[in-house]
């Protein structure tokens, strides 16, 4: 399935889509010419800031936490992990990709403002690299001071996540949770998780805002089409779940 969706998701689908059209220009010129127009324009869509905001604020079901006051009852937190650099020079080893310490750092926010204790969960996603669990534990640990209570580090999607979890809190007679994530990947998150059998209050963190009205909030950008894949596997992967659950 992983390889499968990588070849679905652009931009590896739209360089297979010009690859095809490349390949049948002598022998089916309109239908080659008209895949490899396809290829570039949709590139060109996918890589306009708007577009892949629309499609990430499309996900963005969950509100945010009040910054103040009483935060919603629940018996833990709980953070997913996200993305790994398998090898970081400066900390001589693996660490923790921009994705991870944004979902980390709100995790450290709520466990202190809550005192509830902390559950963190990542498998390995690299031959050789520790597992996600163990990275994101350290960096709060030593970087943010918070303790982590619990450790997952088994699974290798969100689905385990889920279950994975579930399995760790029954055990400790816990049920309710504030969920941390972010906010276009609350959605499948959450249904994982509740069909889990956990009570999730979600606490999703790092919305997409529209861009402003800027001249180079019209030019396309790589940072574009990756937003525009993570939107788009998170629709795929909702998809996947729902006619596997």
């Amino acid at each position: 399935m992983s390889s499968l969706k990588h070849l679905i998701l652009p931009p590896t689908s739209l360089l297979l889509l010009l690859l095809v059209g490349a390949l049948l220009l002598k022998r089916r010129r309109r239908l080659g010419i008209t895949l490899i127009v396809t290829s570039v324009v949709t590139t060109y869509v996918l890589m306009q800031p708007f577009v892949a905001a629309a499609l990430l604020i499309s996900l963005q079901n969950a509100p945010a936490l009040p910054l103040t006051g009483e935060l919603p009852e629940a018996q833990a937190v709980v953070v997913l992990g996200g993305d790994i650099h398998p090898w970081a020079p400066e900390w001589n080893g693996a660490s923790l990709g921009p994705l991870s310490l944004q979902r980390v750092r709100y995790a450290a926010h709520l466990t202190r403002r809550s005192g509830l204790p902390l559950l963190v969960t990542g498998g390995v996603t690299s031959p050789g690299s520790p597992s996600l669990a163990d990275l994101l534990a350290a960096t709060l640990e030593n970087e943010f001071g918070v303790q982590v209570r619990w450790r997952e580090s088994n699974s290798r999607t969100t689905r385990q996540n889920a279950q994975l979890t579930a399995e760790i809190l029954a055990a400790e007679n816990i049920e309710r949770i504030l969920l941390v994530t972010h906010a276009w990947h609350m959605p499948r998150a959450r249904a994982a998780f509740e069909s889990a059998g956990l009570e999730v209050v979600p606490a999703p963190t790092n919305f997409r805002t529209w861009p402003s009205l800027r001249v180079h909030s019209f030019f396309p950008s790589a940072r574009s089409l990756q937003e525009c894949h993570w939107a788009m596997h998170e629709w795929l992967g909702r998809a996947w779940y729902a006619l596997t659950d």
